[in-house]
């Protein structure tokens, strides 16, 4: 159906195009918009606006009842006035063009609907003494929302289509009726009738607005919420002869709306859980690595060495639960690849066997003609091992683990009830069991951190978290599917690659411990992890120079008469970041190498153009050795280019 056509005649450019905004949100559709008369009459004899939007005040010679007289006397559109002058001279001057409203500036956008449809609804009335009641009834019915209108004593004289599809009466069958027959609605809270609105608005005389949490009873058993307003009809003897109800569903609104909090709640979430896995990685850093120096210091028949091992086993469990935080609240470090998710899961089949046991059988069904994804293959073959071990748990006495992938395009319409999906295309991975399922309460929460079925001491509540941080983290969609009793499906989105051939995999680490002389600029503001880095350094063999902020740094900097190899430096800290002291170092000393520290980011990846220092990243929480590693690797990156 088409929207009902609009001329905006609005002196003020600002204003005209708010009210081109709200129109356009209404659904009508704006045709033309002019601040001068002289041009609306043109416009409007071109274009025959089923409504013209007229300010009385406007530019030029001509003002907006002169204009509204010509335009009504030779093509008989209906005008509604805006204006933020409501004088009896001018009010005089506006009557005898009879026009079908009057908006006193500033207005809200109901009262902005209800003038519209009310003026629509007039002139379709003044159209039928003109030219046939089929023609006034096909015009009127053209009108995106319900309308409703009935005669002063409630019966409806008339019900358009989506009135009528709304209702379940069928037009033939609705007028007549009483209105509280065919409109019949609920307050959606106390489930109590809501106050017939026709019955108001003849008591009252005015437009209203219908209550919130309005549920309409259609006649085939649908509740449906509702809500918009309703009007009285006058004439032209100022007698009330009847109303229009003007409504709409909201069902879609209402779901985008739980959309976007529970995307804002997951959102809070994930910042709050990002910032504890930072503060913790900056203490485990600490305790893992002091417990890592002792270790290897002790003698192996030393009694107190298995100790420290039972430490540095419960200090990576709590690196591991900080490293799922973050990948809940997509901060965690990517290493993205172009790969085949077949290859991966292929080689994955083993180990998930493995993981759900005899009782359960695997099956694997790729799609041969497969694209390639560009993920980081780690996270990417953790996040199946989650989604596997959670279909485990769903079917404690056996069943079947089915793991499926093809290619799929997510398009614009999918996207507009996903808003969190950009359409394109994807490859998908299925994850689907046979277990016991799960209600609407549980999958409106399974994703969110620490939440979880399992008894107590049975599980975190992170593995889901960690699967949806980083499909998210990935540019990725995931949706789950379940009913009790009825199994659990997860479907995985990933982006399509653009390449066509997979990524080299990368070479395995050197196991020694690499050692340097090199002059090492260390900046960390937490100083017992600084303290365990220039240990780690300095028993390597280089020259450290330490600083506990930014500006301390820039200050050693400035004074050291020799060169300075490496700035290793903590991201996020006071008064001035890791990337602020990185941009000034580099202006004095290009040669500088760079290495960041940090709990939860990569952005020490980006904002660095060619000609700069290359970059790095150490992840914390780290040990002595993979930082002793990584020192050496971004040292010897200059010698190697």
């Amino acid at each position: 159906m088409n929207a009902a056509t609009i001329l905006i005649v609005e002196d003020d450019r600002i204003v005209a195009r708010d009210i081109q905004n709200r129109l356009t949100l209404l659904g009508y559709s704006v045709v033309g918009v002019t601040r001068f008369g002289e041009e609306a009459i043109q416009l409007a004899a071109q274009l025959h606006p089923d409504l013209v939007l007229m300010d009385i005040r406007l530019e030029g010679a001509m003002d907006g009842v002169t204009a509204a007289q010509e335009i009504r006397n030779h093509l008989h559109l209906p005008i509604i006035y805006l204006t933020a002058y409501a004088d009896e001279e001018t009010l005089d001057r506006a009557r005898v063009t009879e026009p079908f409203g009057y908006l006193l500036k500033p207005f809200e956008e109901r009262e902005l609907r209800t003038a519209i449809e009310m003026a629509l609804y007039k002139h379709q009335a003044e159209r039928k003494l003109r030219e046939s009641e089929r023609r006034y009834a096909v015009t009127l019915s053209s009108i995106g929302d319900a309308v409703i209108a009935t005669d002063s004593q409630t019966r409806i004289e008339f019900l358009n289509p989506a009135a009528a599809k709304l209702t379940g009466w069928h037009p033939e069958e609705g007028v007549g009726q009483p209105l509280h027959e065919v409109f019949r609605i609920i307050n959606e809270q106390t489930r109590q009738p809501a106050e017939n609105p026709v019955a108001k608005i003849l008591r009252e005389g005015k437009v209203i607005g219908l209550a919130n949490h309005t549920k309409l009873l259609s006649r085939d058993g649908r509740e449906i919420p509702i809500e918009d307003c309703g009007a009285p009809i006058i004439d032209d003897k100022g007698r009330i002869t009847g109303s229009v109800l003007v409504f709409h569903d909201v069902s879609e609104r209402r779901r985008l709306q739980e959309q976007f909090l529970q995307a804002q709640k997951m959102e809070a979430v994930g910042r709050l859980a990002g910032g504890v896995a930072h503060d913790f990685n900056n203490i485990l850093t600490i305790i893992n690595g002091y417990s890592q120096l002792v270790f290897d210091s002790i003698n192996p028949d030393d009694p107190n060495r298995q100790l420290l091992a039972e430490v540095l086993k419960c200090g990576e469990r709590a690196a591991k639960l900080t490293r799922q935080l973050l990948a809940f609240s997509r901060k965690q470090m990517l290493q993205p690849q172009v790969v085949s998710l077949n290859a991966l899961l292929t080689d994955l089949l083993k180990m998930l066997a493995r993981l759900i046991g005899e009782d359960v059988e695997l099956d694997f069904v790729p799609d041969p003609a497969l694209g390639l994804a560009k993920v980081d293959p780690g996270q990417f073959e953790q996040a199946i091992i989650n989604l596997a071990v959670n279909a485990r748990d769903a079917m404690p006495h056996g069943g079947r683990l089915i793991l499926e992938t093809h290619n799929a395009e997510l398009d614009a319409d999918y996207a507009e009830h996903h808003p969190d999906v950009r359409p394109g295309n994807y490859v998908c991975v299925s994850v689907s069991d046979t277990g016991h399922g799960m209600d609407e309460a549980i999958k409106a929460n399974i994703f969110e951190p620490f939440f979880t079925t399992k008894g107590l001491g049975k599980g975190t509540g992170l593995g889901l978290a960690m699967v949806y941080g980083f499909v998210k983290q990935s540019e990725g969609h995931i949706e789950v599917f379940s009913e009790p009793g009825q199994g659990t499906m997860f479907r995985v989105y990933l982006p399509r690659a653009v390449e066509t051939t997979p990524s080299p995999k990368s070479s395995a680490e050197h196991p020694t411990i690499p050692k340097g002389t090199e002059t090492v600029l260390l900046v960390e503001d937490e100083d017992a992890v600084r303290s365990l880095s220039k240990i780690v350094l300095k028993a390597c063999g280089y020259t450290v120079l330490e600083a506990g902020d930014g500006q301390e740094a820039v200050s050693i900097a400035q004074q050291h008469q020799g060169s300075i190899d490496l700035l290793l430096t903590d991201l996020v800290m006071p008064r001035m970041s890791g990337h602020q002291l990185a941009e000034l170092l580099v202006q004095t000393r290009p040669h500088l190498r760079i290495l960041f520290m940090s709990g939860y980011t990569d952005e020490a990846i980006r904002g660095h153009g060619q000609d700069q220092a290359t970059v790095a990243l150490l992840e914390k929480p780290f040990a002595p050795i993979n930082l002793a590693r990584k020192v050496r690797e971004v040292l010897d990156a200059e010698k190697n280019r």
